[in-house]
């Protein structure tokens, strides 16, 4: 009985230092993409408020409605206590003699990202918050996917003919189903309420881009090509890059191998068809390639957010195979 109850005391040292100062950890809570901001009534009611919700309540990119980048929940730093405290994103703004920006995670619950803004006046937060916006944005962004990724992985699709066919592992969700497996280039979808979600896959040669002069210019016309021979829509149809709305073009990388992103919209003349698309074209200098994910949705007259950031989410668990 003495070796039994020994051995449950040094088990239980051993959970705890696991745990960040000793804590066992409960697991966190929140919506994606909603935001908890904790500061002062009047500080957010005032210009260090505007300046938070100007950088991170912004419209997403590649939209056809204005939908913000998150849903922010603000509560004074009494209120920041007990359950409130697992709140799995959160911004916290403190005073200091010193500006600082720290990121902690795991604080007060598991998974968990804040963020701490600290400054002795208003004017030095303000300055921190647009000085390091991009920073604080992809931070909040980076732990969305990756909480994405973790509730999609707990019901995945079967995804050896993607890895035979292309080479890499991707992760997404039983619900949706394969529409299209020809020889170099897939096509992937999901039902909605009035709709449906979509991806593509397929690889064009280096000399189909110009990643140089005219980068998204080369982009729409290989994207305009593939999809619109591969895509299914009514005779006379064609499955395009809507010429109106100039998409949005970034650098970023996917499993470490650089990749041009680009948001906007496409289109079906003729049908009243249209919606938004995210593209990563990844240079896959290893195979002498371009790998094209895309992923786009039809959804007329309903908010898409959380539909684009899905779509992200899969394509952004692409890995590649040796």
């Amino acid at each position: 009985m003495q070796k039994l109850l020994l051995a449950l005391v040094l088990f239980t040292l051993i959970a705890c230092n696991d745990k960040p100062e000793g804590k066992i950890l409960s697991s966190s809570s929140g919506a994606l993409n909603t935001l908890t901001v904790v500061m002062p009534n009047d500080l957010w009611a005032g210009s260090v408020g505007e300046s938070i919700r100007e950088k991170l309540a912004g419209p997403v990119n590649g939209l056809p409605q204005v939908e913000p980048m998150f849903e922010i929940n603000q509560m004074p730093i009494e209120a920041f206590s007990g359950f409130m405290r697992k709140q799995r994103t959160f911004l916290k703004i403190e005073q200091a003699d010193v500006p600082a920006l720290e990121v902690v995670s795991d604080a007060y619950a598991r998974p968990q990202t804040g963020i701490i803004l600290r400054g002795p006046t208003e004017e030095s937060i303000i300055n921190l918050i647009k000085s390091d916006s991009a920073k604080i944005v992809d931070t909040y962004k980076a732990a969305e996917v990756k909480e994405k990724i973790r509730r999609i992985s707990l019901s995945l699709k079967e995804d050896e003919d993607i890895t035979k066919s292309f080479g890499i592992t991707m992760k997404f969700p039983s619900a949706y189903r394969y529409a299209k497996t020809d020889p170099g280039f897939f096509w992937i979808r999901k039902d909605i309420p009035n709709g449906d979600m979509n991806i593509t896959i397929y690889e064009v040669p280096y000399n189909m881009i110009d990643a140089d002069s005219n980068t998204i210019g080369s982009l729409i016309k290989m994207r305009d090509s593939i999809a619109g021979d591969n895509i299914v829509v009514n005779e006379g149809m064609r499955f395009i890059t809507e010429a109106a709305f100039a998409p949005y073009l970034n650098e970023t990388t996917i499993d470490g191998k650089k990749a041009f992103e680009m948001k906007g919209m496409w289109e079906v003349k003729g049908r009243f068809m249209a919606g938004p698309f995210v593209n990563y074209t990844v240079d896959d200098k290893e195979n002498n390639r371009y790998l094209v994910l895309e992923g786009f949705v039809f959804k007329p007259s309903a908010n898409k957010r959380d539909n684009i950031f899905e779509l992200e989410s899969i394509l952004r668990s692409v890995k590649f195979v040796d």
